[in-house]
């Protein structure tokens, strides 16, 4: 079923990216960056200085020929034109940088490292104009579509935070394992409990929904209303965890890779696409569901009052590797999901159509 594309890379593929027009780029191991056509041949190739780990490639939305490049501590600006030595560097992350994101407008571009701190960059004047930070890594970050100033980050503190450029402090912080917490005690004493450290995530085109991974397995999907967020949805995906999220564009379509080997597809749209409420009324609608949930007996369902058990996924791929990073492509009129696992390889999968 997978198409295999190989010859890029030598070492295991980290990450990818597909520009507008329809080029992919891929990040791996040892410095090693490729790029490739719509059917599969690699059509150049990079070896980034100091053969750092390539972690995050992203293109700029408004000029699909800039790419940007992180390893290391350093981010790499290249002309996939002529993929030669980078045309800029920036050197303002103290610790490897995890995630890259631009905004639409490509004004600003942030980079999520180790230390967590998240630094964004002013694209004009090429200086960092914030500073943001988590209090351990921070993993993913990401610009909102249509919203140049807005960004939401997660981490392995368990915090996912909204941010607006012009504050330092975000403007909104949700604790994972708080909320974990909270509905741990409405359940019986003594049961497991896994970290829910937040891998990646991403935003939706219509800039109001996100969707984070997490070690636990679940997929945690938000909506964003005005300088908040509130859990909208809450599924088990997979049976470790969830390395990567991918929303696809224009419909409520996203796409998971977890450590267990598998990529789902799921259709959220019915459950978060058309709901219009109030982040106030969903919160007393759940607390009124989980006091309702409570039996004579004094427990509870095993279903916690905001997890979803007839989510299932659209679409099932057994791909048998870890998941570093997905992304989607259009490849000859169909949608391909691009998988890069712990080989040199990068593996194409076709989707259903929306």
């Amino acid at each position: 079923m997978a198409v295999k594309w190989s010859g890029g890379h030598s070492w295991p593929v980290l990450c990818l990216d597909v520009s507008a027009e329809g080029l992919v780029a891929s990040g791996a191991e040892r410095g090693e960056l490729a790029l490739w056509d719509g059917g599969g041949s690699p059509v150049a190739q990079l070896r980034l200085p100091q053969a750092e780990d390539v972690t995050s490639v992203v293109f700029s939305a408004r000029r699909p020929g800039t790419l940007y490049t992180s390893h290391g501590e350093t981010i790499s600006v290249l002309d996939v034109r002529s993929l030669q030595e980078p045309l800029e560097r920036f050197h303002v992350n103290e610790e490897e940088i995890n995630c890259l994101s631009v905004n639409d407008s490509d004004g600003f571009l942030a980079a999520a490292d180790d230390s967590g701190a998240i630094k964004v960059v002013d694209l004009e004047s090429k200086k960092v104009s914030r500073s943001l930070r988590h209090s351990n890594i921070c993993s993913s970050v990401a610009f909102r579509p249509q919203r140049p100033q807005s960004l939401v980050s997660c981490g392995l503190d368990m915090q996912v935070m909204l941010w607006n450029l012009q504050k330092a402090r975000p403007l909104w912080t949700t604790n994972l394992q708080e909320c974990d917490m909270e509905e741990e005690s409405l359940q019986s004493a003594g049961q497991f409990f896994n970290p829910p450290l937040v891998h990646s995530l991403s935003v939706a085109s219509c800039g109001n929904i996100f969707s984070c991974g997490a070690q636990d397995g679940k997929v945690r999907i938000f909506r964003v209303t005005g300088v908040r967020f509130e859990r909208e949805l809450e599924f088990q995906a997979h049976s470790l965890g969830v390395s990567q999220v991918l929303f696809m564009p224009e419909v409520y379509w996203l796409l998971s890779g977890g450590n267990d080997g598998k990529v789902l597809l799921w259709d959220v749209g019915s459950n978060v696409g058309k709901q219009q409420k109030s982040p106030a009324k969903s919160l007393h609608r759940r607390k009124a569901q989980a006091a309702a949930s409570r039996r004579k007996d004094g427990k509870l369902n095993k279903v916690a009052s905001n997890e979803h058990p007839g989510v299932v996924p659209k679409l099932t791929i057994e791909h048998g590797e870890k998941v570093n990073w997905l992304s989607c492509a259009e490849i000859k009129g169909s949608r391909r999901v691009l998988v890069a696992d712990q080989t040199s390889c990068v593996s194409a999968y076709p989707l259903p159509e929306p």
